[in-house]
């Protein structure tokens, strides 16, 4: 076998191309689908060479991904999917994955298993048998299950289910020589029934059947199943090939609902259950010695808010302002913006540029006041990098450890008062290292409610790794300041996400969501991961960096700079802060943390006040121009430009307000 991992560059209109995978148009594909979180992405990873992020939580996959692989000599399309959990798809996501399946036609499809949590997948797998898709069932995580005690007959379980069944390992790649062989060598059994619904169902699924006409992906008896559901993209599917019977089909579901007490997707999802069940009691066997260990009882301890919430506290103390804030934000910005830059690297720049070129406008380009040098690469490496870099590696640590699906559970009751559910905490908590990838991450929402909800807050009160650890740089020695400043902007998360919440129509949330075990993280996956997304850094967010100091400078060059600066002076006097910090805001515009880095190089000749008013008012300013461009991909022009406004208006709104009250009160901070 002879892996081929080469990457390409997106390919969005190819349907066989992933936004940062290859194009593997024309090749057979092998298509990787099920629940989150149980391993899909890294047996990807072990199949294709292909690195694509793979976290101990569910979410991390919102898009499709693609590479190629060789097996036995012949090349192959890999696609790694979104989460699913049932081919009635509920989440964006799902309807991702489903939509991939109906065009296209795989060679073979993964289904991957948590090998622990059989009882919770099997249903999936049955509907996808059904659906006459070519099936291998893949139990990963494997040596979890041995170590809880779990026997599984898979010669067994292959009978009942009439598809091959592969154990593996995803972490060690343990059995994925096996599952290669067997993806070689599959042969697409004969079609069967693995679950005989009751008579009245059975009835109205021939009845169907006998109608469809169409050419469909899916088995014309899983098309009848998903149409009896109400599956909304079967139905849309069925109309548009089943136009003269269209109507007679709806009949027959509608007839067949009318003899039940449940929606027949309740009960058709009872019956699956029960056959699964019945599976898992035929070919599994859990050994009498299994005991709770301590894993288990940690993570109800993490679930409990009695002493989950002094875990949480103890987590964002530790790992955000201790390690991002002091420790990055301070001593090593300090380091390297202090010392390396401004003291050795700077000035020897600027010197050589002063000596050597005699253009004074090309001087000002480097290394001017806002010179791609002192202001571009300054800010990027200098101030930044390590703070970026400090999350990345305190991110890697929680998502590899399973803390964050627990996090979920956690504030879940919290959520719902804003709206949300516990799922919501993942975009949420990744917007602490990026609000524009966090913002795309809100697909895995249930309703179109709570992703307008979670965009609007993401954009409003969470700010990026690099915002947030300057503001922890910059308030740090003023300690009232950045309690005041903690407060306010968790007050204004939780206002707005109630007030949305009231305004805006649709479904109040559901959560699900699959509860990963605890591991200690490895070194290994977290220097991956961290070296990964500082890759990302350096390649998407650091040119950013030059194009605005660029930008500037040009605006400079023209008058545009002044002219926009003081546009926004009435502004900041308005909520009590100087003329100058009309630069920061202007900045902010461009990138959130260009914005803190300016607010880092002003913190000096603030008052107290002033600095949490502007770190404040910065938190809660209109999102950056990429978070901007993302929204208006995901949530569309007139819905972003509302969210835009309204921000700015709150924002400061809530500046001004501050301001007045800090004063009247007479406090210094």
């Amino acid at each position: 076998m002879i892996f081929h991992s080469k990457r390409a560059k997106n390919k969005q209109d190819n349907p066989c191309c992933g936004p940062e995978g290859e194009n593997i148009e024309g090749l057979q594909k092998i298509v990787l689908v099920g629940n989150p979180n149980v391993g899909k992405s890294l047996i990807f990873n072990k199949l294709t060479g292909a690195y694509v992020m793979v976290s101990n939580y569910p979410g991390t996959t919102v898009a499709i991904d693609t590479s190629k692989c060789k097996i036995a000599g012949k090349e192959f399309g890999v696609i790694d999917s979104p989460g699913m959990y049932s081919l009635i798809s509920i989440s964006g996501e799902e309807r991702i994955t489903k939509q991939m399946l109906l065009e296209e036609k795989p060679k073979v499809v993964l289904h991957i298993i948590d090998a622990k949590n059989m009882e919770r997948m099997l249903p999936l797998s049955m509907q996808l048998i059904e659906a006459g898709l070519p099936v291998i069932v893949v139990m990963n995580m494997m040596d979890e299950a041995i170590k809880l005690g779990a026997k599984i007959d898979f010669d067994c379980m292959e009978g009942i289910l009439g598809v091959p069944v592969m154990p593996v390992v995803g972490t060690t790649g343990k059995g994925i020589r096996e599952l290669t062989m067997r993806i070689a060598e599959y042969v697409a059994p004969n079609s069967r029934v693995p679950v005989d619904y009751d008579g009245i169902i059975e009835s109205a699924i021939a009845q169907i059947q006998s109608l469809l006409e169409g050419s469909y992906s899916f088995s014309k008896r899983a098309v009848a199943l998903l149409y009896l559901q109400q599956d909304e993209d079967i139905k849309r599917l069925v109309k548009q090939q089943e136009e003269q019977r269209c109507e007679k089909i709806q009949e027959i579901a509608d007839i067949t609902a009318r003899k039940y007490g449940h929606p027949l997707s309740y009960v058709i999802r009872v019956k699956l259950q029960k056959e699964a069940n019945s599976v898992i009691s035929s070919c599994l066997t859990i050994s009498a010695e299994h005991k709770s260990k301590f894993g288990e009882r940690l993570s109800r301890v993490m679930i409990n808010p009695i002493t989950g919430i002094p875990i949480l506290i103890a987590i964002l103390y530790i790992g955000l302002y201790q390690f991002v804030g002091v420790l990055g934000a301070d001593k090593l910005v300090n380091l390297i913006e202090g010392t390396l830059f401004g003291e050795m690297i700077n000035p020897h720049v600027t010197d050589w540029v002063t000596n050597n070129i005699p253009y004074t406008q090309i001087q000002d380009l480097l290394v001017g006041k806002y010179g791609i040098v002192p202001l571009g690469i300054t800010y990027a490496v200098a101030i930044i990098l390590p703070i970026v870099g400090t999350f990345f590696v305190a991110f890697s640590i929680l998502e590899d450890s399973g803390y964050l699906p627990r996090l979920s559970l956690l504030v879940d009751r919290l959520f719902k008062f804003i709206g949300l559910n516990g799922r919501a905490v993942i975009p949420i908590v990744l917007g602490l290292g990026c609000d524009s990838m966090a913002t795309i991450v809100t697909r895995t929402l249930e309703t179109k409610r709570e992703r307008v909800i979670a965009t609007l807050l993401l954009a409003l009160a969470i700010p990026c790794s690099a915002q947030l650890g300057v503001i922890f740089a910059v308030l740090s020695g003023h300690g009232q300041a950045l309690f005041v400043w903690l407060i306010v902007v968790t007050l204004s998360f939780v206002l707005v996400g109630f007030l949305a919440s009231k305004v805006l129509p649709g479904e109040k949330p559901s959560f699900y969501m699959e509860l990963p075990p605890l591991r200690l993280p490895k070194i290994s996956n977290v220097l991956i991961k961290t070296y990964s997304r500082m890759v990302w850094y350096f390649k998407e967010v650091f040119p950013i960096f030059i194009l605005i100091s660029v930008t500037i400078w040009f605006f400079q060059l023209v008058g545009l700079l002044d002219v926009l600066i003081g546009g926004l002076r009435p502004v900041v006097n308005f909520i009590g802060l100087p003329d100058d910090t009309a630069t920061v805001f202007l900045f902010g515009f461009f990138r959130r943390d260009y914005g803190a880095a300016g607010l880092f190089d002003l913190q000096n000749s603030l008052t107290g006040v002033q600095l949490v008013v502007a770190a404040t008012t910065l938190t809660l300013f209109v999102p950056c121009v990429a978070q901007f461009m993302i929204m208006i991909k995901e949530r569309g022009m007139k819905t972003a430009l509302a969210i835009a406004v309204f921000i700015l208006l709150f924002a400061f709104g809530v500046g001004f307000a501050l301001n007045q009250i800090l004063n009247v009160a007479g406090v210094t901070l």
